[in-house]
């Protein structure tokens, strides 16, 4: 007999609709074939399926038994067909009752007890269900959370396949999840530091205030202890909330990734990232033989931090070039081509040369001419061009470290700030996918970045004297606009560009 289930898999960060066909053949010998392009973990679903039968009070008839994932054509990975493989089984052997399931999606990781493990991918596969129209989705318990932020669909949480088969025979009905609203899920980060925590520093406070309101990248060099790190801690508590859209876009790569922790519905606050300086080229951008995303996708619409920025190898640097300025990262094998979205905000720290004390009145430094050159290069031009915003961070004076804070701004005070200054941005860039200044393309700086006389002067200026790029000269307008944003400010006005000015690195730099 033949039966027929809908399943789902993942091909970068969409769902596929995979239809699971069970034949069970009374002629030949007894075996069970997998088809469809199987990877090693779907092939194992044999005795996954075969002791979860067994131990949840059913038969695997030794008969001929054929599963064909349909398309054959798309490689399928992972091993949430599990659980529509068991009940196709169930079904063509007739110890199912016949019924339409046409309407219905199953997903999940068997266990030999026939329990269901939490399963990657849920929320892509549940949003793919969505937009075929099925009404209903039965998955394990542990991913209910994550499947009842969609409306629209009926969430079934399974804890077992015993559980399932008697639901589907009629005996005892699984209860649907209660579905969510994302918007009360949604909270603001807490960071490791508030700002008021951090002595001094008030220009480099004022540059990631300006950072975080536009989601502009940002590069602080500095002498060890002078901060650089602490601010960086502290820069997740001043950022904007996330969307609803944003959010669904970063729960939807940590869900793939199996970053997801049980329970869990929703990435409630913008991801911050810090991997150490060995990572490697796949580790940062993504890639492997089966690509998936590396850092710079798990920082979408968050934080990339890079403590130690020149440590990082250069082939490891160079390879932001493309992520930075497109906001996505395209991994190509022979088998295909996946692309993983990338719109992160870059916070950057590093010391001025090897030693750390290049420069430093009280410290000397000990490193050769050549040492320090090289350890400056490797940040290319390239590189520090891409970046909106660089800082010095100067050691912190005795008299603000007595001081102890007393006068320094709080977190909160300086995020409802950004939060204004952010929204304005939105109501501006309504109907458009962009969510911050950073992201303008240079058609829309014209259109939304409207410049007097008095700017186009001071630019034309800046743009002999400073060397500016065609580039640096577009991400020195958006800065200006997100300054006059936090201002309150319709129009950007010199004073604005002024300071966006002040951001850019000296031309020794590159």
């Amino acid at each position: 007999m033949l039966s027929k289930i809908f399943s789902g898999a993942i091909s970068g960060l969409s769902g596929v609709l995979i239809e699971v066909e069970v034949d069970i053949a009374a002629q030949g010998l007894p075996a069970f074939n997998i088809v469809g392009l199987p990877d090693k973990a779907v092939e194992e679903a044999k005795e996954r399926v075969r002791a979860a039968i067994k131990n949840s009070g059913s038969d695997l008839p030794p008969k001929r038994i054929t599963v064909n994932l349909a398309p054959a054509d798309i490689p399928k990975e992972g091993p949430s067909f599990d659980l529509p493989m068991a009940v196709g089984i169930l079904m063509a052997s007739e110890q199912l009752p016949t019924k339409d399931l046409s309407d219905a999606l199953f997903l999940g990781e068997l266990s030999l007890d026939g329990s269901l493990r939490h399963t990657a991918g849920i929320l892509p596969l549940t949003l793919l269900a969505k937009e075929k129209k099925l009404k209903k989705i039965f998955l394990p318990k542990t991913n209910s959370e994550e499947a009842s932020v969609i409306p629209g669909i009926e969430i079934y949480p399974v804890e077992n396949l015993l559980e399932l088969f008697r639901h589907l025979s009629g005996v005892q009905e699984i209860k649907p999840g209660t579905p969510k609203k994302l918007s009360t899920l949604l909270d603001q980060a807490t960071a490791e530091f508030d700002f008021a925590e951090i002595q001094g520093q008030e220009s480099a406070k004022r540059a990631l205030e300006v950072a975080a309101a536009g989601g502009h990248n940002i590069l602080m060099r500095g002498l060890p202890g002078s901060g650089k790190t602490m601010l960086a801690r502290a820069f997740p508590a001043i950022l904007p909330e996330l969307t609803e859209d944003e959010a669904l876009e970063a729960t939807k790569i940590y869900s793939i990734t199996g970053n997801l922790l049980e329970g869990q519905s929703i990435i409630r606050h913008r991801p911050f990232r810090s991997p150490h300086h060995t990572i490697s080229r796949n580790g940062l951008i993504g890639g492997g033989s089966r690509p998936m995303p590396g850092e710079i996708s798990l920082a979408h619409r968050g934080v990339l931090f890079l403590d130690e920025f020149a440590e990082f190898p250069r082939h490891v640097l160079e390879a932001l070039r493309q992520p930075m300025e497109d906001g996505v990262v395209t991994i190509s094998r022979a088998s295909g081509s996946v692309s993983y979205p990338a719109k992160f905000t870059l916070v950057a720290a590093t010391n001025p040369c090897p030693c750390g004390y290049y420069g430093s009145d009280t410290k000397p430094c000990k490193c050769l001419p050549g040492q320090i050159l090289r350890y400056q290069k490797k940040l290319s031009g390239p590189i520090l061009d891409r970046i909106d915003i660089h800082i010095q961070v100067p050691p912190v004076k005795v008299e603000k470290l007595v001081a102890r804070g007393k006068d320094a701004e709080n977190s909160e005070s300086i995020q409802n700030r950004v939060q204004k200054a952010r929204n304005i941005g939105l109501k501006r860039f309504r109907g458009l996918r962009i969510k911050g200044n950073s992201e303008m393309s240079t058609k829309q700086v014209k259109e939304f970045c409207k410049l007097s006389e008095d700017c186009e002067k001071l630019l034309r200026q800046a743009v002999t004297s400073l060397g500016l790029s065609a580039r640096s000269y577009y991400k020195v307008i958006k800065v200006g606009r997100t300054i006059a944003d936090l201002g309150g400010e319709e129009n950007i006005a010199p004073i604005h560009l002024s300071e966006a000015l002040q951001y850019r690195p000296p031309q020794d730099d590159f």
